[in-house]
């Protein structure tokens, strides 16, 4: 395996990001060389692995038999139940103490590490601790070391545990040699912390469903000036917002099948006013397969519903909070998407809505397209201030409000998905993403968890000596 590039919008004229060791003589190569990339939940990163044949000694890789190439998008990487290996080749220094000076007895501050770091999972994995005496000009002295692990040190966090530090020259020169101090340490704990990657990787499946502004204020689709209007060259806002963010999210989505609705739109026969239309006009199965279903579906109804109004969210939101409902054991988490050109009408029930649904496991993005002004649904982006309703305040911040996606301006001319489109999933499902809360009955990783505390992939997570800290006190006597 050779390369692995991000593709640009223009095709895959990414850039190489890394190359493998060779592995002589086999068709079933294990590889060890590591790739650490930047993951953005927000965009869509696209992976190509090309894979070679050395048979000569050139450094060219051009001048090697090509075997193929795979593309992947690292979403699918994420979203995926496959497990890894990984091993550990070499010590990495994964954190330093303060130095205290003028004395024998150190106490050194409280530190947190993540598990990460400490071990990448392996609870097994050792661990050394390396005691130097401090000099100024940097000749640090070695007084000595021992070893532990993150589960041994797991075993301590009701009681003092003594290491003995050891010198191993002075052990191997002096046959009366004991140790050169030792280390206790006071005090050890466990946070776990919970993305949105351990959700995924735990099992929890993200459900993606759309709901699209149909009110007269978008304009007549027929006409250049309206948000629906598509060209034959140019997409209209709204699609061009649907595929900005849908794209990114349908990763993750296992079945690919996405729940459409329309609202504020005059439904045939009869012309009656609709805030939760099926897109598809099924209502027993408003899925639609994929993004592109979803566009299909939306373009067939702009040819046979009426632009109307008013412009309500609470019909949708519930309608998807129903369905979070009847699965809340962590299993399932539901992702709403709102697309819309105004003002909201319904102000007072769509609080009322996203406080009830804050408990539910799922999560709201309102993204504005058009030259509208979106700042009135600020106050429902509860970043700074939870929504509140009638008393009730949300137990989670679950909606994220981003404006100026797929923007065209009034008039006609060209239109694409604004520079803050991909900005909308900049914030994780809330209650996936850590320190915003969880929806009740949502834990990573049901059972699955080593000794029942942790999730499958607890390196991603957790973090060794929590707010309580980690304290080492040594004796730092020389012999």
């Amino acid at each position: 395996m050779d390369t692995f590039s991000k593709s640009d919008p223009g095709g895959w004229q990414g850039r190489a990001f890394g190359r493998t060791e060779v592995i002589d003589n086999t068709l079933n190569p294990d590889f060890v060389r590591k790739f650490v990339l930047d993951y953005y939940f927000e965009e869509k990163q696209n992976l190509r692995f090309d894979v070679y044949n050395v048979d000569s000694k050139s450094c060219s890789i051009y001048k090697q038999d090509f075997l193929g190439q795979a593309f992947v998008a690292l979403g699918e990487v994420i979203g995926s139940q496959r497990g890894r290996l990984e091993r550990a080749l070499t010590f990495t220094i994964c954190h330093k103490t303060e130095v205290v000076k003028n004395t024998l007895n150190p106490v050194w501050q409280p530190f947190t590490i993540p598990v990460r770091a400490l071990c990448n999972g392996d609870y097994d994995r050792t661990v050394k601790i390396d005691v130097y005496d401090w000099d100024r000009d940097g000749s640090h002295d070695f007084i000595g070391e021992f070893a532990t692990s993150y589960r041994e040190l797991s075993r301590a966090q009701s009681q003092f545990t003594v290491y003995e530090v050891l010198n191993p020259r002075k052990k191997c020169k002096k046959k009366k040699y004991v140790n050169s101090g030792t280390v206790t340490l006071l005090s050890f704990s466990v946070e776990s912390e919970f993305t949105f990657v351990d959700y995924i990787r735990g099992g929890t499946q993200l459900n993606f469903t759309v709901a699209i502004d149909f009110t007269a204020s978008n304009g007549m689709p027929s006409q250049p000036t309206s948000l629906h209007y598509a060209s034959p060259y140019q997409l209209s806002a709204y699609a061009l917002a649907l595929k900005a963010v849908g794209e990114i999210i349908q990763d993750y989505d296992s079945d690919k099948l996405f729940p459409a609705y329309g609202f504020g739109a005059k439904l045939p026969p009869d012309g009656k006013i609709s805030h939760q239309f099926p897109l598809n006009n099924n209502e027993d199965n408003p899925s639609c397969a994929g993004i592109e279903g979803v566009l299909e579906s939306y373009l067939q109804s702009l040819r046979t519903v009426q632009l109307y109004g008013p412009t309500n969210f609470a019909p949708v939101i519930n309608q998807v909070a129903g369905t979070a409902a009847q699965v809340t054991d962590g299993s399932q988490y539901h992702v709403l998407l709102i697309i819309t050109d105004g003002v909201i009408s319904d102000m007072l029930q769509t609080k009322e809505a996203i406080v009830t649904a804050s408990a539910l496991p799922m999560s709201i993005i309102i993204v504005g397209v058009g030259p509208a002004e979106f700042d009135a649904m600020e106050e429902l982006d509860g970043d700074e201030v939870r929504v509140s309703s009638r008393g009730r305040y949300a137990e989670r911040d679950i909606v994220q409000v981003t404006g100026s996606c797929g923007s065209r301006a009034r008039g006609g001319g060209g239109a694409g998905p604004g520079p803050r489109c991909p900005r909308a999933l900049e914030q994780p499902p809330a209650g996936t993403a850590g320190g915003t809360g969880r929806p009740r009955g949502c834990v990573p990783c049901r059972g699955a968890g080593l000794e029942g505390r942790f999730p499958a992939v607890p390196a991603a997570s957790s973090r060794s000596s929590c707010r309580s800290g980690t304290t080492w006190t040594t004796r730092a006597t020389r012999c």
